[in-house]
């Protein structure tokens, strides 16, 4: 019975978490339709109308995945900005000296130190292997769409 009760608590409050960050990281840099979808898969472990809900978010993951890496420009940029966010990390955790043309107080430079760069740095990990698991399972599929798309406008 307690170690029910504890597990269905864990549950939720990881859920909700997930919840809240994959809101947050929708207009800030992280995977946020990822961490959405495991915040409402694991609601829906108690919850039916997140059950309900778990399919629509879902779709929209995996169709943002493809889209991610339907063209080579969209994997370059994406590319781009995996290894920035990464250089970033390592420079943030690095906290290189306060240069003289920086105009506001030395604590404001590179704030939150090595737990903050290390975050950044592993976001970036974590946006690689993304981006890599995209391109392995989603690119094929969005190739044999375009040329069925050629096909069809072919044909018409």
């Amino acid at each position: 019975m307690v170690k029910s009760t504890a597990k269905r608590i864990l549950v939720e409050g990881l859920g909700w978490i997930l919840v809240v960050v994959g809101i947050a990281a929708l207009v800030l840099p992280g995977p946020g339709l990822l961490a959405l979808f495991a915040g409402v898969a694991l609601l829906a472990t108690q919850y039916e109308w997140a059950e309900r809900r778990l399919e629509p978010i879902k779709k929209r993951a995996l169709d943002a995945a493809a889209d991610s890496v339907k063209t080579w420009p969209r994997i370059l940029l994406s590319t781009v900005g995996v290894l920035w966010l990464i250089g970033l990390g390592v420079v943030w955790a690095l906290q290189p000296p306060v240069p003289g043309w920086w105009p506001f107080r030395d604590g404001w430079w590179f704030p939150g130190g090595l737990t903050t760069g290390i975050s950044l740095a592993v976001s970036g990990l974590i946006a690689g292997g993304m981006l890599v698991y995209s391109y392995l399972n989603f690119r094929e599929i969005k190739d044999d769409q375009h040329q069925d798309d050629e096909a069809t406008a072919t044909t018409s």
